[in-house]
């Protein structure tokens, strides 16, 4: 099968997209510096030198501007799944996939310096709570109907439900403990090692109809 080949961004796009992420970038700082609720959306515009409507066109809510990267979270497990090597599973493929971002100290996982100011702001901010609930449940919708596709589950079949969940699950265990963790002052390096002993607890302890569930084949 042809690649499909990839358009070049245009200059308008690159000028959009760098005006986002200079408007989120702003925002963020001064979220981190005094509070989400204590940031109002017109002083982010003035800093950014823009209107408060052009901030409205890229973030349509506030909470957009400090967790912009939301599509990308929900959609993370299944881009893991559908990526799974021939002749693994589902949950296996997650398995791999957080093992190594996590032996990677990568900040994906929230393995960084910073990560607990983040947290506390997010605790701190009854809107971004919940917007983070509806990303984790956004995620669990998600990879409950990327199992669905990728293995032609019937709509009553029970089992795609049943491993999305047990797949979520394995991801808000790690970020919880991770975050945990990083807001006790521990460095990065040594988290990452025991959150790795933490994945192979987690999958000692998960059944194999879910270890062994939508095996890729030829």
């Amino acid at each position: 099968m042809a690649q499909e080949k990839v358009k070049p961004e245009g200059l308008r796009e690159r000028k959009k997209r760098e005006t986002r992420q200079r408007i989120s970038d702003i925002a963020t700082g001064l979220f981190l510096e005094r509070g989400f609720d204590a940031v109002p959306i017109a002083e982010i515009a003035e800093a950014a030198d823009v209107s408060v409507n052009t901030v409205y066109n890229y973030f349509p809510a506030k909470e957009d501007l400090f967790l912009d990267r939301s599509k990308g979270v929900v959609e993370r497990l299944s881009r893991f799944v559908r990526a799974r090597d021939e002749g693994e599973s589902a949950m296996r493929a997650v398995l791999r996939e957080f093992r190594a971002e996590v032996e990677a100290v990568s900040p994906r996982v929230g393995l960084m310096e910073g990560y607990a100011t983040f947290l506390d702001v997010v605790e701190n901010a009854p809107a971004l709570r919940s917007r983070l609930w509806r990303i984790q449940q956004e995620a669990l919708e998600d990879i409950e109907h990327t199992l669905r596709e990728e293995t032609g589950a019937a709509s009553g079949d029970v089992l795609p439900t049943l491993v999305g969940g047990q797949i979520a699950w394995v991801q808000s265990t790690l970020m919880g403990y991770i975050g945990r963790e990083m807001c006790a002052g521990r460095a990065a390096a040594e988290v990452s090692r025991d959150a790795l002993g933490l994945l192979d607890e987690i999958e000692e302890i998960l059944g194999e109809t879910v270890l062994n569930y939508a095996v890729r084949t030829a």
